[in-house]
């Protein structure tokens, strides 16, 4: 069941990244276990949670114990990690790791708007927030502002990949095809603005503030 459902498949992918990815970035600011393991679940789940109310429905995260053990596992990868990797946060692991969670809830997120038939624009818009809340979250949690408002090139992928799923949709394309291509599309430009070192243009960078 869980190779033949593209929402199963995603959803089990982005949880175990994410909480790896949570986990890891609260290993490096020195959290206790607990903590880390709140940063990691808090990563995981906030942005499905926000998602699900929403489109008003119970929260996934509430109704199955698995969800729960999935976003365990990527904790307990993350402390794996540490013990063999100095900064593993910042090791190509979890960059990728990174990538692949951000792709995999970006194609949840347009999945689930899809099935509760909201607009093009509610699509987009549940798809980047599902990538991205959980990261905003845990950045509240290590008392950081979230770096998805600053000029980094991390939410626009999440909206390039939402875009790419309802326009496959439109087409006609299977449901597992969308999914492949919302998934594909986020997880390259991801991938490949940290090779390039994209960035959003700010304000001060445009020469638009008084010198």
């Amino acid at each position: 069941m869980l190779l033949g459902d593209p929402f199963a498949v995603m959803n089990t992918i982005g949880l175990v990244a994410f909480a790896l990815v949570g986990s890891s970035k609260a290993i490096r600011e020195r959290f206790d276990l607990l903590g880390i393991t709140i940063v990691g679940l808090m990563m995981a789940f906030a942005g499905g949670v926000t998602r699900d109310l929403l489109v008003r429905r119970v929260p996934l995260a509430l109704q199955s114990p698995i969800e729960i053990a999935l976003g365990l596992v990527g904790v307990v990868l993350a402390i794996a990690l540490r013990v063999v990797l100095h900064s593993p946060d910042e090791h190509p692991i979890a960059l990728v790791a990174d990538a692949i969670g951000l792709a995999a809830f970006a194609t949840t997120g347009a999945i689930v708007a899809t099935d509760a038939n909201v607009s093009a624009f509610g699509i987009v818009a549940v798809a980047t927030i599902n990538a991205v809340g959980g990261g905003a979250f845990a950045d509240i949690l290590l008392d950081r502002s979230p770096f998805i408002l600053f000029d980094d090139f991390y939410a626009s992928c999440a909206v390039v990949g939402g875009t790419a799923y309802f326009a496959a949709d439109v087409l006609g394309a299977a449901g597992g095809t969308s999914a492949a291509i919302c998934a594909a599309s986020t997880a390259a430009i991801r991938l490949i603005a940290v090779a390039r070192n994209w960035r959003l243009p700010t304000v001060q960078g445009l020469g638009l503030t008084e010198r």
